[in-house]
């Protein structure tokens, strides 16, 4: 799985903030319904069910769950990461003490439901590409903390990660280029910075118009031109004056259901803040052996 300085750390803070660790005294922390309704040498053993067809994402985050709030228990992936699952399909098995799988139950749902959520949308934009070179990006408008995460389920629904955040790519917006004077301003002063500082990363900048477009044609340093809230008609224009030089986006309100005339004009790449800000959480359960028996029976 790829990994992120902050996932390890944003499974331990899930830990504290349902446990309690850090917010409350000492004697009141705990998972104390299972603490108190289950003794400690009892070894149960569960399986991740699908309550709904998805696309399958945040299993091996699970499992890292598990390793660190029940690190005796044994954990097995019957699915992967960027699997088509449908509803019914056990996805993974574990086995463990009782109480240390229900405290990490809930944890583990949370990354797995919100993750196949993200992945289920993206592969839907996806799919609404093919055939075209087109290709899906997401942006920074994620969970507050999750985005590592929530990246990584993007990856798995087959799109591409632009940038992670403010520090691995300069992007400038219409706010910069007001702010700056001009847009071939912003531009001048985004190239001399990234000298100065050696940094090796891209710039990418955000046009409202086709006349951003020819100046921004103008200056040199741009890897991409972001059309913003372009019409698939005015995008087309865009495209042909662009001709090839630099890679081109299309951003603005967009969805599954209206990103195809977008690719049909030819742009590379087109952004969708829906795939994460409108994603809706996936139905997984965690059920004991004896009620998946009970469902079989």
């Amino acid at each position: 799985m790829p990994s992120h300085p902050h996932m390890q750390q944003l499974i331990e803070l899930a830990f504290a903030e349902d446990l309690g660790r850090g917010l409350v005294a000492v004697q009141m922390q705990g998972d104390h319904t299972s603490a108190s309704s289950i003794p400690a040498e009892v070894w149960n053993s569960a399986g991740f069910m699908m309550k709904e067809s998805c696309v399958l994402s945040g299993l091996e985050v699970a499992r890292r769950v598990f390793a660190f709030g029940a690190p005796e228990a044994e954990f097995e992936a019957l699915a992967r990461d960027g699997d088509a699952v449908g509803a019914g399909d056990i996805v993974a098995r574990v086995k463990g003490p009782g109480r240390s799988l229900l405290t990490c139950e809930r944890i583990a749902l949370n990354f797995m439901q919100r993750m196949s959520g993200i992945a289920t949308n993206t592969a839907r934009a996806v799919q609404a590409l093919e055939g075209t070179k087109t290709r899906v990006l997401d942006t920074r408008k994620t969970t507050p903390g999750l985005r590592a995460f929530e990246k990584l389920a993007v990856l798995h629904g087959g799109g591409v990660n632009h940038r992670m955040g403010l520090y691995d790519a300069i992007m400038i917006k219409d706010n910069h280029v007001d702010y700056a004077g001009s847009l071939r301003a912003a531009v001048e002063n985004a190239a001399a910075y990234i000298d100065q500082h050696d940094l090796g990363i891209d710039l990418i900048v955000e046009v409202r118009d086709l006349t951003e477009v020819e100046e921004a044609l103008c200056c040199t340093g741009i890897r991409r031109l972001l059309l913003d809230n372009f019409s698939p008609a005015l995008t087309g224009q865009a495209v042909e004056l662009i001709g090839g030089r630099i890679e081109t986006e299309s951003s603005g309100g967009l969805t599954p259901d209206n990103i195809r005339p977008y690719a049909e004009a030819g742009v590379d790449f087109v952004s969708l803040g829906f795939i994460t800000h409108s994603a809706r959480n996936m139905d997984i359960s965690l059920l004991s052996d004896k009620a998946l028996k009970s469902r079989h029976a």
